[in-house]
């Protein structure tokens, strides 16, 4: 992805954040802790004013692919992820 080169830009998510939201390692946060269980699927349940609740499932849909965060950082949106793919898919000899 392009990086500003702004270096204020890249400070101010941070000046905006409250400290009770504080992620980092440090405060004990742990990156990727629900990855997995996000690929397999989750379930959230919304409580309504008049007590209800109503239960929405996700799941990844077919053939969704979801990158790796470093892969990420190179590609702005899934043209790129497809370009880069094809570009690779022409190097490889016909093997389908």
């Amino acid at each position: 992805m392009k990086k500003d080169s702004d270096p204020q830009m890249a400070v101010k998510p941070q000046e905006d954040m409250l400290p009770e939201y504080d992620f980092s390692e440090m405060s004990g946060g742990i990156r990727g802790k629900y990855f997995q269980a996000f690929r397999e699927g989750h379930t959230v349940r919304i409580l309504k004013e008049d007590g209800s609740v109503e239960v929405h499932y996700f799941t990844l849909e077919e053939g969704a692919i979801m990158l790796e965060p470093d892969v990420r950082e190179y590609f702005q949106d899934s043209d790129a992820v497809n370009q880069a793919l094809r570009g690779l898919i022409a190097l490889v000899p016909d093997a389908r």
